[in-house]
């Protein structure tokens, strides 16, 4: 049998077991908070799994060991800023945000939380954080799709846009009837599929060669200072790759499924697997891309594409099912992403934006259908901008991390962390934020230090300034600060046992 008979039939199963548990995720979602919170019941090792999957995607397993693969351990400073961004989140962001946006009139989004964090009666807040999520994540997922597509075909030869319709499509439909309780257990699978493959490729390359002293003399014959984090690197160009990390407080994406919890108590238990898993996950990566300067220098063969190394590695290491199982992994990367954003932009276009519009009450029925409906829309508008190849360009991820980072991370911060922030304070920082990372992301200096740092601070201190100049007590938002921070401490068996229901 023909290899390529060997990879499809493992990515066909990867696809079948993704519709099976959307299936399942569907017959469990009952109203909008099912859909888009799967009602506050998601268990730590879910939570955690499924923000990481849903955060890294094909960046994990092409991105960066293609990048340590040419350049070597000075490309590991973005995954070390954003594991101590992600370790930061969990412990610090995690529970607070579970205990207030239940608090803070059961908000199920982002914009919601943060209206109803500072009684903002103008709406602008919302409406500016839902344009945000919506205009940011089509193009995310847009990205994602021409992924998709690229993969397919260097792969398997297959056209473009068949494989991005393929791969599109099968996510949208487990996305599409399963919500974020589909989005968030796909992403376990997902996940434990990243972990397995970027533990054992490097383990068994390793061994191929003879093992770790032989590979790191293979790797110093090419170029000893590939082995060094800090050569072919600036302090300006560190300080940008780790600043990376600064984009976590602001992932709508990620954050919310903080908000998913069962209670702020069980973030503990999650930082402590999802930081495990990202570790170990970036780890093999980084092994990965600095095993293959050794393998190929040893067997001759020179990769087209530097990005390709990790897939390469699979399909000359492992039996072509195994390596197919491989490939499935980098598109559990690619889907995990996309399937949360989808959800991350429905609830803005169903929550932030349809309800404020038409400011009346709909069934549970009929909000549900409207957030599919959403998704649907967002996902269609996604590919239609992927057809053309040349509209979406990879640094537009990082881009739109910075983006988020910065319009969303200061105001989050403070809204858990400090009294005195104003609804014109938060619209203040989300604007400055949005629009200096844009601006500083077109201009020449954009190239040297990345536009997350600039936007975080200027954020940061256009929302302490223009809070401090309008603020007021009020008495509600004292009484729902101090509540977050009870249910932040030890919480009763009972409350435990409830959300175990």
């Amino acid at each position: 049998m023909d290899d390529r008979v060997f990879e499809i039939i493992a990515i066909a199963l990867y696809f079948a077991l993704m519709l099976m548990i959307g299936w399942f995720a569907f017959r469990r979602t009952k109203n909008l908070n099912d859909y888009m919170l799967a009602g506050r019941g998601l268990k730590p090792g879910v939570a955690a799994l499924s923000a990481g999957a849903s955060d890294m995607s094909g960046w994990l397993l092409m991105g960066l060991p293609g990048a340590i693969y040419v350049a070597g351990l000075v490309e590991a400073w973005i995954a070390i800023g954003l594991t101590i961004g992600a370790w930061l989140n969990w412990k610090f962001v995690a529970p607070k945000l579970r205990a207030y946006t239940e608090v803070a009139g059961n908000s199920i989004t982002i914009p919601s939380f943060i209206e109803r964090r500072v009684r903002d009666k103008t709406r602008v807040l919302r409406v500016v954080g839902g344009v945000i999520i919506l205009a940011f994540f089509t193009f995310y997922v847009s990205s994602g799709m021409v992924a998709a597509g690229v993969f397919f075909e260097s792969s398997f030869g297959a056209p473009y846009l068949l494989g991005m319709l393929l791969v599109g499509g099968i996510t949208v439909l487990y996305t599409l009837f399963g919500g974020f309780l589909g989005a968030s257990l796909t992403d376990v699978a997902q996940g434990l599929l990243m972990f397995a493959a970027l533990i054992f490729v490097p383990i068994v390359a390793v061994v191929t060669m003879g093992g770790l002293g032989e590979t790191i003399t293979a790797i110093e014959e090419v170029d000893p200072a590939r082995l060094n984090l800090l050569t072919g690197g600036t302090v300006v160009g560190i300080i940008s790759a780790a600043a990376w990390g600064l984009g976590y407080f602001g992932q709508p994406h990620i954050i919310v499924r903080f908000m998913a919890l069962r209670t702020p108590q069980e973030a503990k238990a999650a930082r402590r697997i999802g930081i495990s898993w990202m570790v170990l996950t970036s780890l093999g990566a980084i092994a990965t891309g600095l095993i293959g300067i050794g393998y190929f220098a040893r067997s001759g063969e020179e990769l087209a594409d530097p990005e390709t190394v990790f897939l390469r590695l699979s399909q000359i290491l492992f039996h072509p099912f195994i390596a197919g199982l491989v490939l499935a992994a980098v598109l559990a990367a690619i889907m995990s992403t996309i399937s949360s954003q989808l959800i991350v932009t429905s609830s803005a276009l169903v929550e932030d934006l349809y309800k404020m519009v038409t400011k009346k009450d709909a069934s549970d029925r009929r909000l549900v259908l409207l957030g599919r409906t959403g998704v649907l829309v967002v996902a269609i508008v996604a590919i239609l901008i992927a057809l053309d190849r040349t509209s979406t360009i990879l640094d537009l991820v990082g881009f739109a991390w910075a983006g988020f980072g910065a319009s969303f991370g200061p105001v989050i911060l403070l809204s858990l962390f400090w009294r005195k922030l104003t609804n014109w304070g938060a619209i203040a920082g989300m604007a400055v934020g949005a629009i200096t990372v844009f601006v500083w992301g077109n201009l020449p200096i954009g190239d040297v230090l990345y536009e997350i740092i600039p936007g975080f601070v200027l954020a940061l201190i256009a929302a302490i300034v223009v809070s401090l100049a309008t603020y007021k007590r009020n008495d509600d938002i004292e009484r729902e600060y101090d509540e977050a921070i009870a249910m932040t401490g030890p919480v009763p068996t009972a409350r435990v046992d409830r959300r175990n229901d």
